[in-house]
C-alpha cells in the first residue's frame, strides 16, 4: 500500500460500560493511522487508553460508531468473522510476553499462525523469518528460560509480525524491561517502522511517546491533542 492509505480508522466510536450511572470509557474517539505511522497513544491511567487498545484490537466492540481496520468495518462483524480478522489483520505486543515455557522461541512465534491454513513445515519457515527480522536467527531454539527479558519481548514482537499484519499494537512494550532494554525494544520499532511497518505503541509514558513520530494523548475518553513531530530524539 502507498503512502496515505488508512490501516486504522475509527468514527465517533462510543464505548460505555453498564452502570448506574453508565461508564463512558470511550467518549466519541475519532483517529485515523496511514500505512507505515509510528504513532503512540499516551495518557494517564483511568484514561481509556485500555479500553481504546481493546476496540482497535477488536478484543471489545464499541457501544456506537464505526472501526475500521485494513479497510475492513470490523465493528460489525459476526463472532466468528471477527476472530478470523483478528488474526489476520492485528499483530499485539503486551507488557507480558505470554510465551510457552515448553516452546522454543521458533515454536512460540509459528503459534502465530496455527489458524491461518499454513502447514508446519511453512510455519517454522516464517517463524524463523520473523525471528531473523529482529535479530534472534541465533537463539531459535531456545526456550523462554533460556532468553534475557528483552530477547523474549523480541520473540513476542517476532510473534506479532510473523502473520504479516496490517497493524502491530503494542500495550506497554517497555513496562516490564529495564530502561537499556526497553530503550533497545523502541530501538526495535524504529526498525520496522522504517521498512514499512504500521505501529500504534499505548503507554502512559509521556517520554518515551515524545520520541515517536506521532503523539495522540487521551483523556477522559476523548483525543486531547494529535502532533506529529520529527522523528525519534536519539538518546
Amino acid at each position: 500500500m502507498s503512502a496515505g492509505v488508512a490501516v486504522l480508522e475509527l468514527s465517533d466510536v462510543v464505548k460505555e460500560y453498564p452502570g448506574h450511572p453508565p461508564v463512558r470509557a470511550l467518549d466519541g474517539v475519532t483517529l485515523r493511522v496511514d500505512q507505515g505511522e509510528l504513532v503512540g497513544v499516551v495518557g494517564p491511567s483511568g484514561s481509556g487508553k485500555s479500553t481504546l487498545l481493546h476496540v482497535v484490537g477488536t478484543l471489545d466492540r464499541p457501544s456506537s460508531g464505526i472501526v475500521r481496520i485494513g479497510g475492513n468495518e470490523v465493528s460489525a462483524l459476526s463472532d466468528r468473522r471477527l476472530s478470523a480478522a483478528r488474526s489476520r489483520l492485528i499483530g499485539f505486543v503486551f507488557q507480558q510476553f505470554f510465551l510457552v515455557e515448553s516452546m522454543s522461541a521458533l515454536d512460540n512465534v509459528a503459534t502465530g499462525l496455527l489458524y491461518t491454513g499454513a502447514g508446519p513445515v511453512e510455519r517454522r519457515y516464517r517463524a524463523f523469518e520473523a525471528l531473523s527480522r529482529v535479530g534472534l536467527a541465533h537463539r531459535i531454539e531456545h526456550r523462554p528460560t533460556e532468553l534475557s527479558g528483552g530477547e523474549q519481548q523480541r520473540v513476542a514482537i517476532a510473534r506479532a509480525l510473523v502473520n504479516r499484519p496490517a497493524i502491530i499494537l503494542a500495550d506497554e512494550p517497555t513496562g516490564n524491561l529495564d530502561s537499556h532494554t526497553g530503550q533497545a525494544t523502541m530501538d526495535l520499532f524504529r526498525d520496522l517502522h522504517a521498512e514499512g511497518a504500521t505501529i500504534v505503541v499505548i503507554t502512559h509514558d509521556r517520554e518515551l511517546a515524545a520520541t515517536l513520530p506521532r503523539q495522540v494523548h487521551i483523556r477522559d475518553g476523548r483525543i486531547e491533542s494529535d502532533e506529529r513531530t520529527r522523528a525519534a530524539v536519539t538518546q
